[in-house]
């Protein structure tokens, strides 16, 4: 009987068997952790996993594996585990036949042993899509039971890839042998070495050498010329250093010593390794040279031809010059710098001349092929010039790349032709326009005192009714009519420059401007009216009121030869002539003058309308629509302050009048406030000189009416002597300027004998010859324009008592 265990050996023996059963509970734990690690990591995987036993059975899958049956069957994917794998591969339809068979075999020869591992790639495709898997076989124990892992990895995107790699250097080789160019990579390693990784078939027959021996840089090098070797690698080093394109021509030499010309054209990059690596193309640019030396050796002989012509020869392309010759700049003046890419405009004498030749000689040249016509050129000194010009296309059926032209000077031949006739029909206009003035001044003269008469009375008529009297209407009607006949008789004094003038030193600008508000409302608001005032203007020493007539005269003109929609330009300038170009422009004075430009874009006129607009009642107006002094009177009011006026016009085309005044270096004078209201005497004494008795009775009677102590004399014989009788002091004498016996300034100064504090006011029509002569009243005189009004004269006299 074996003996009984002691109480300490069972209590040992207990105690092993717990420490026992905690190391079993401990090991079960490690071995539950590492199956959930195994299987989280086989989940996490993109591939398909399963494991096989021995007998191909599936044991586990994992989810990739889980979701691809889920996608790809109804059958729950728990379903398969214990599924013959094997089995199922070799009725698969996923697979081809073939396929599927050589994918059972690979795992059997795993199971077996007799292969440690088996993969094959394969397509799987559906109708929506191509997809291509890699499928893996593992055996993973050597020891215990047998377990296979199969793992299948859709690998779509690589073979994709693979695929668009393959038909893109497929392409790549197509183009490189249709290109007619050597493509090529060059490399400079960072060791300083050179290479060439790739170069196209087509270097072969560029450089004669087998393609085998292009790979080598230096043998490369070797056939190039040895005069362009030098700038060949300077060029490389400089690509390298600032990392931009590579554009070199060279010359490389055959076996046989043949040259060729190469143009390479890359661009570099930085390598991974530090080294910078060209990609580019060589072209073969022999022939291209050829004929740039043919080009450059017929170009250097029409250059001598073009140069040595004794006419001008230009060429021009939508009317800017591309080139000219020396002669062409010798009658121009201007250098071949200033003109090449300039407008032609530069060298035309008006805008109706530059327009002409852009039409006319391009006209001819698509009917006939070539044109020719006359035109005026100015030069760069401002003198005009009379030219012949050819136009001939360089081609034909495409007139903007240039057209050749050829420029002959014959102003002298011009001027023979022409000279005679100039002077016959300048006679003949100044003697028309001289008699005409004449006739004018005679007529406006006398109906002017006639018409101070009218207004004079008829506003001490209306002075003397009630406001509300009916006759008052008919008077004012009598008023309006009289002032209407004295606008005309005025714009006829001004043709016959014989109307009194008040000049003052005016800025133009100012002038111009201070009219602008009424001119806008004269020509109406479908008409633009542009203004363009010149800088640092000279001044001008002028009426006021006769810049107002000859602005309104010619606002009026442009707004009626505008239909519908227009514009009308004012412009300002300073210009200055010589004697040389002023011979050869019968329209202009040598001298400094300050130019009042107006420009429309009407209906313009034709040469033999522009030749009679100055003459007084021309009119191309319908009848009542204009009185035909408008323009007579800018031409007089122009003349009579030593100005000059030249028109610019064509049918279609607008017109512009240009009108030049002398430039006057006086200091200004302010403007003078007008009086408001109708002043009155403040008791002096007029002495009242006039030889129209009318005229003579009416004054008295206005000033009469104004408080004045009044003494009247029909001459100036009788004033005199009145003056010589009269006991008091006389303050004031208003006096006709001209009259019998002596003129208004003669007596003046006689009567400043008597009383040398007597002021003097002057009043006319128009003035003596004297001041018809000289244009203007001799300094600190003072005028009254007739007709005057009683307002009129009570604020003149009030200016020339109190200043």
């Amino acid at each position: 009987m074996p003996e009984k265990p002691t109480y300490e050996e069972l209590q040992q023996r207990i105690l092993e068997l717990e420490k026992a059963e905690f190391e079993y509970k401990q090991t079960e734990g490690a071995l539950n952790e590492a199956l959930h690690l195994a299987r989280s990591t086989m989940d996490s995987l993109s591939a398909h996993i399963c494991v096989l036993d021995e007998a191909g059975k599936i044991l586990v899958v994992n989810e990739s594996w889980r979701k691809f049956a889920r996608f790809n069957s109804s059958t729950d994917p728990s379903a398969y585990v214990g599924t013959n794998y094997v089995m199922l591969c070799d009725t698969a339809t996923g697979l081809s036949t073939e396929g599927a068979k050589e994918f059972a075999a690979g795992i059997r020869a795993v199971i077996k042993s007799e292969r440690a591992e088996f993969s094959m790639e394969y397509p799987c495709h559906s109708p929506s899509e191509q997809r291509w898997f890699m499928g893996r076989v593992t055996r993973f124990a050597d020891k215990g039971p047998v377990r296979v892992v199969v793992a299948h990895e859709n690998i779509t995107e690589r073979k994709l890839a693979e695929e668009a790699l393959r038909k893109s250097e497929e392409r790549f080789r197509s183009i490189s042998k249709s290109i007619p160019g050597v493509i090529y990579q060059f490399v400079r390693r960072d060791n300083g070495v050179y290479e060439i990784p790739f170069v196209s078939e087509s270097a072969v027959r560029f450089l004669g050498r087998p393609l085998e021996e292009l790979h080598n840089a230096s043998q490369l090098f070797d056939d190039v010329h040895p005069d362009d070797l030098e700038g060949m690698w300077s060029s490389i080093e400089e690509s390298a250093r600032t990392m931009t394109p590579w554009l070199q021509e060279f010359r490389v030499v055959g076996k046989k010593g043949t040259q060729r010309w190469l143009r390479g054209v890359s661009s570099p990059g930085p390598l991974p390794d530090g080294g910078i690596c060209w990609n580019g193309v060589l072209l073969d640019i022999t022939e291209l040279k050829q004929a740039e030396d043919n080009l450059r050796r017929s170009e250097s002989l029409l250059r001598s031809i073009f140069q040595a012509a004794p006419i001008g020869i230009g060429v021009v392309s939508n009317r800017v010059f591309l080139t000219v010759n020396d002669m062409f700049c010798e009658m121009t003046g201007y250098s071949r710098e200033e003109m090449i890419g300039q407008r032609t405009r530069m060298i035309y004498n008006s805008d109706a001349d530059f327009e002409f030749v852009g039409t006319e000689p391009y006209r001819q040249i698509h009917e006939h092929g070539t044109g020719m016509t006359e035109t005026r050129w100015q030069r760069k000194d401002g003198s005009v010039i009379d030219v012949l010009m050819n136009f001939a296309p360089i081609n034909t059926s495409n007139l903007d790349e240039g057209v050749a032209i050829t420029a002959l000077d014959i102003t002298e031949r011009k001027k023979a032709e022409e000279g005679k006739d100039k002077l016959q029909a300048q006679l003949l206009q100044a003697q028309k326009m001289e008699s005409v003035g004449r006739l004018a001044g005679g007529v406006a003269h006398d109906f002017n005192n006639m018409l101070n008469v009218i207004l004079g009375y008829t506003e001490l008529s209306m002075e003397k009714l009630a406001p509300l009297d009916p006759v008052q209407a008919d008077l004012k009607e009598i008023l309006s009519a009289a002032r209407h006949s004295a606008d005309i008789t005025r714009q006829l004094l001004a043709f016959a420059r014989k109307q009194i003038i008040a000049p003052k030193v005016l800025d133009l600008n100012n002038t111009v401007e201070d009219m602008l508000k009424m001119l806008r409302r004269l020509i109406g608001e479908d008409i633009d009216l542009a203004w363009l005032p010149g800088k640092n203007l000279g001044r001008i020493n002028m009426d006021p009121s006769q810049l107002d007539q000859i602005l309104a005269n010619l606002c009026v003109n442009a707004r009626d030869a505008i239909t519908g929609v227009g514009r009308v330009s004012i412009e300002t300038a300073n210009a200055t002539f010589g004697s040389d170009y002023c011979s050869d422009h019968s329209w202009c004075i040598p001298g400094d003058f300050v130019l009042l430009a107006v420009t429309d874009t009407g209906c313009g006129m034709d040469t033999k309308t522009v030749d009679q607009i100055f003459e007084p009642f021309f009119t191309t107006k319908e009848l009542n629509k204009g009185t035909g002094l408008g323009l007579a009177t800018v031409y007089g009011i122009v003349k009579q302050n030593d100005g000059f006026i030249h028109v610019y016009s064509e049918p279609g085309k607008g017109t512009t009048f240009k009108i030049y005044l002398p430039r006057d270096t006086s200091p200004v004078q302010n403007a003078e406030e007008n009086t408001p209201k109708i002043p009155f005497s403040h008791g002096e004494t007029v002495l009242v000189v006039e030889d129209e008795g009318s005229i003579l009775r009416l004054t008295e009677e206005i000033l009469k009416g104004l408080g004045y102590t009044t003494i009247t004399a029909n001459t100036p014989g009788k004033a005199i002597n009145l003056s010589k009788v009269h006991s008091g002091q006389i303050d004031l004498l208003i006096t006709d300027v001209i009259m019998p016996e002596m003129n208004g300034q003669q007596l003046a100064e006689q009567l400043m004998i008597l009383y040398p504090k007597i002021k003097c006011l002057f009043m006319s029509g128009y003035t003596t010859n004297v001041i018809v002569h000289r244009g203007l009243l001799n300094s600190g005189l003072n005028f009254i324009q007739k007709p005057y009004s009683r307002k009129g004269l009570a604020v003149k006299i009030r200016e020339v008592l109190e200043s």
